[in-house]
């Protein structure tokens, strides 16, 4: 989106244009739509825009819910935005640590200042790009203790607040097709200025969940974030924002639940034993956060090899950190063996789980031939430094 759509679409006929367009469906239906809307004898610019809002608040649902009918997007914009219930944590954060005005730099379409706004705390965001600042202004536009800014993050005087908040940009400058930044120092603000900003100061940096572990300061809570099973970021808090005795946190967020497994460092790892009757595959939170020793002493486990995040007990437990298997058979992983297995019990849906091995499990289940209505999952891993194939079914 560039400014000329951005100016149409945000003047009183592109709103109440895009509010009266059918929900999103198909890129058949969108087509219809053209069509329609040009012979209504709107511009062509106005009615690339709307119907790009109306693609982008259908794939915002699954971020922001039902708010995402009522804002705006760009698709770069909500590839980091923060999803709303983790915001909301985010948001919390502040208000548990009596931080009452809040500058949030690089806004971006403004999802976690929106949350801070919602607990009444004093936000203001700022926004770099324009386009991305004007959109964020919109979709902050009922709260009124948000204000938005549009200029660089590292221009704002900060001495009349309290708390900062910083999303750094990690993709390539622009609304779509963007690219994601490997070197932290590229990140817009870069990792060097949050830091700085981080000294003497209460701090809260979003970060992609595959950040280097080996540039977190010591001083800092870090945060790893999942989200219906995808690990989403990895925040990193500082100051009153960091919460005492905490250095280490996996935060598993399913759906309306959410469940924290906290240390003040690393966890040391638990020896490995023999194969039991059950296999747990740790969420990607825990393992990021590097708790999978203190997961296993709570259930009762041992590692089923070493360097590979798979624990292994002789009891079945529920635990929202990992998913549970149990184990039907121990296959040698020959391909002519597994076939034959699963063809003899009528597997006809198989779950192809990994670790250590190098295989395609897309390619692989092709092969196999699968044939019957039942269902199973297959664990190919290592177990004494042999290739091995686990029959087994979720708990």
């Amino acid at each position: 989106m560039d400014r000329s759509e951005l100016v149409e679409l945000l003047s009183p006929e592109g709103l109440r244009l895009l509010d009266s367009l059918p929900p999103y469906r198909t890129e058949k239906d969108v087509l219809r739509m053209v069509s329609d809307l040009r012979k209504a004898g709107h511009s062509p610019g106005l009615v690339a825009a709307v119907l790009t809002q109306a693609k982008l608040r259908k794939k915002a649902q699954a971020k922001f819910g039902e708010f995402a009918s009522r804002m705006l997007f760009t698709e770069a914009g909500l590839e980091q935005a923060t999803r709303l219930p983790i915001a909301a944590r985010h948001a919390g954060r502040y208000r548990a640590a009596g931080l009452e005005r809040v500058a949030d730099l690089g806004c971006g379409i403004g999802g976690d200042a929106l949350a801070l706004a919602a607990l009444e705390l004093e936000v203001t965001a700022v926004e770099a790009d324009e386009v991305t600042a004007a959109i964020a202004a919109f979709n902050l536009a009922p709260f009124p203790t948000a204000t938005v800014e549009h200029r660089r993050a590292e221009d704002v005087d900060l001495r009349s607040f309290d708390g900062v908040f910083l999303d750094p940009a990690r993709r390539t400058a622009g609304h779509t097709e963007t690219e994601r930044l490997t070197d932290p120092d590229d990140y817009t603000p870069s990792l060097g200025f949050a830091y700085e900003l981080a000294t003497g100061r209460s701090v809260g940096l979003k970060l992609g969940p595959g950040f280097d572990r080996d540039l977190i300061p010591s001083t800092a809570e870090a945060q790893w974030v999942s989200a219906d099973g995808q690990v989403v970021e990895v925040g990193l808090w500082f100051g009153a924002l960091a919460r005492p005795g905490i250095r280490r946190a996996a935060l598993v967020v399913r759906g309306d639940d959410a469940h924290e497994l906290t240390a003040e460092a690393d966890s040391e790892d638990v020896g490995t034993g023999e194969l039991g009757e059950y296999v747990y595959e740790p969420d990607g939170a825990v393992i990021r956060a590097r708790l999978i020793g203190d997961l296993a002493r709570r259930i009762g486990g041992r590692m089923l090899a070493d360097g590979i995040a798979y624990i292994t007990a002789d009891e079945a437990v529920t635990t929202p950190f990992a998913a549970g298997f149990r184990i039907l058979d121990t296959l040698p992983y020959q391909e002519k063996e597994l076939r034959r297995a699963l063809r003899t019990r009528g597997v006809g849906t198989l779950e192809i789980k990994k670790r250590g091995v190098d295989v395609d499990p897309a390619a692989l289940r092709k092969r196999l031939s699968l044939s019957g209505d039942r269902s199973a999952t297959l664990i190919l891993t290592r177990i004494a430094g042999r290739h091995t194939a686990l029959l087994a079914e979720r708990i």
